[in-house]
């Protein structure tokens, strides 16, 4: 499945575990710093520097470099998303992202505001930087790059970029669980078999 951002509740919607997609338009980097300082300007009633309603937010630490007046992406992996578990679910709901790339998946309370407000996860093989960066055409601007270049926010126009695996849908549905779940049922099949 092929995304254009800025996604709606519709393209989010039809989206299903399992899914594989790509996707085209403006993706936006943010981690850690980024989530503290933009929440904090929000409960101030300030805006960001970048409307995020209908945005792809990026967990990633991108490495760039400067050229001319310019920057380009040189590896651009994900980082492990729940790091921002105890910020995502505000951050959702306050600023409409509609999709989160990242690795790892993201807690109970998070995979609720996306079903409440209309959010997909899409898991990025981690290890995958070059490929990344590969998907980047161009670097747009750059937000925060007091915060350093990994935790900066960086606006990024993508083309096929992924592939993304569904790993959470907005129905409150999830890859992470699901394999957790047969894990759990398998191990148990094996201890009666083994009488324990």
């Amino acid at each position: 499945m092929r995304l254009r951002t800025p996604l709606s509740d519709k393209d989010v919607r039809a989206l299903k575990v399992g899914d594989t997609a790509t996707i085209d338009g403006v993706i936006v980097t943010g981690r850690d710093e980024v989530h503290l300082r933009a929440l904090e300007l929000a409960r101030e009633g300030r805006k960001l520097p970048v409307d995020l309603t209908g945005a792809a937010l990026f967990h990633a630490g991108p490495i760039m470099r400067k050229e001319g007046n310019g920057w380009k992406a040189i590896a651009a992996g994900p980082t492990t998303s729940s790091r921002m578990n105890s910020m995502e679910p505000e951050f959702i709901e306050r600023f409409g992202i509609r999709a989160v790339i990242g690795k790892g998946g993201m807690s109970q309370p998070t995979i609720d505001a996306m079903s409440k407000f209309g959010c997909a996860y899409l898991a990025f093989t981690g290890g995958a930087a070059i490929q990344g960066a590969e998907g980047i055409r161009e670097v747009k601007g750059v937000e925060w790059l007091d915060l350093g270049m990994p935790e900066a926010m960086w606006i990024l126009e993508v083309k096929g970029f992924g592939p993304l695996t569904v790993a959470i849908d907005a129905h409150g549905n999830s890859l992470y669980k699901r394999v957790d779940e047969e894990v759990k049922a398998n191990l148990a099949k094996v201890r009666r078999s083994l009488g324990i």
